[in-house]
């Protein structure tokens, strides 16, 4: 297989092809990515969803559609946990766009999202200044739009973002990295045809105690779950089950959507989907020695 590595989006992204992609192809690529970026990033002040953030107005874009009515599907799960406008959440707690780090009070992101912002297949339109954030979603979106663009490159296929994975062809052996110790896995997995998307609040973590992965309705941490994985078709709805087992009604839009998943509790204790794919080194239930205390 040949291999393509290079960084966008903040992330160390891997392409592996059975033949070394042409530049044309790679072109198209880095093209999508940037074009994604400069859509939907809130790190960039020049782009479109800060400019939203800002002014409110119209966001053009075809992955507005996709994105928001599967936010919109993830709220109703979790009881508003999941909310597309957390961003001035994150930004509160010092995850923002100079990366600061500085944790200030708690905000919670408004839960009259839907009605601050409407949208169709071609953009989102926020009727006041709106700040954006699709993290629980948007690498996954990507993922598949880079897959998509690689759709004419023949044989097998394995698309990776720092760790979130969509193949196709030949099945790929992943290890499931513990949360509390990267130098072990809780279990392992082949992935063929699929994508594969984890979630853990080690991955982005500062200060005391604080990560990423906030409850829309607190602005706070999450402190129930340490890690998800999630399988599926393609690699957004993947992504998104990865978030939304974080909180109550997780494992329910997991089973509506046909996810299958593993998740790992604080307390080092493992649950997974009935359909599970992984072989997992813990049972159901049995408390990892690796647990954060």
């Amino acid at each position: 297989m040949a291999s393509w590595r290079f960084e966008a989006i903040g992330t160390h992204w891997e392409i592996e092809t059975t033949d070394a992609l042409p530049e044309s192809v790679t072109a198209a690529v880095s093209a999508e990515i940037q074009r994604f970026d400069r859509e939907w990033s809130r790190f960039r002040s020049d782009s479109d969803v800060s400019r939203l953030g800002r002014e409110g107005g119209a966001l053009a874009s075809t992955d507005a559609g996709p994105m928001l009515d599967a936010y919109r599907e993830l709220s109703a799960a979790t009881g508003g946990a999941v909310n597309p406008l957390v961003a001035d959440s994150l930004d509160a707690l010092g995850y923002d766009a100079d990366y600061s780090l500085t944790a200030g009070d708690p905000v919670r992101a408004p839960d009259t999202w839907e009605q601050r912002l409407s949208w169709t297949d071609t953009g989102v339109t926020a009727s006041t200044p709106s700040l954006l954030d699709v993290g629980a979603l948007g690498k996954g979106r990507l993922i598949d739009l880079v897959t998509a663009v690689l759709a004419c490159v023949p044989g097998d296929l394995v698309v990776d973002a720092g760790g979130d994975i969509r193949v196709r062809g030949s099945g790929v052996r992943i290890g499931l990295e513990h949360p509390f110790d990267p130098t072990k896995a809780i279990g392992v997995v082949e992935v063929q045809d699929q994508a594969l998307c984890a979630s853990a609040i080690n991955r982005r973590a500062w200060g005391n105690g604080l990560h990423h992965v906030l409850d829309a309705r607190t602005g706070l941490p999450v402190r129930t779950w340490a890690a998800t994985w999630a399988w599926a078709p393609e690699a957004m709805t993947a992504d998104a089950v990865a978030t939304a087992l974080f909180f109550d009604g997780g494992d329910e839009i997991a089973a509506a959507w046909g996810v299958e998943w593993a998740r790992m509790s604080t307390d080092g204790r493992v649950q997974r989907s009935p359909g599970c794919p992984a072989e997992l080194f813990l049972a159901a239930g049995e408390s990892s020695p690796a647990a954060q205390n």
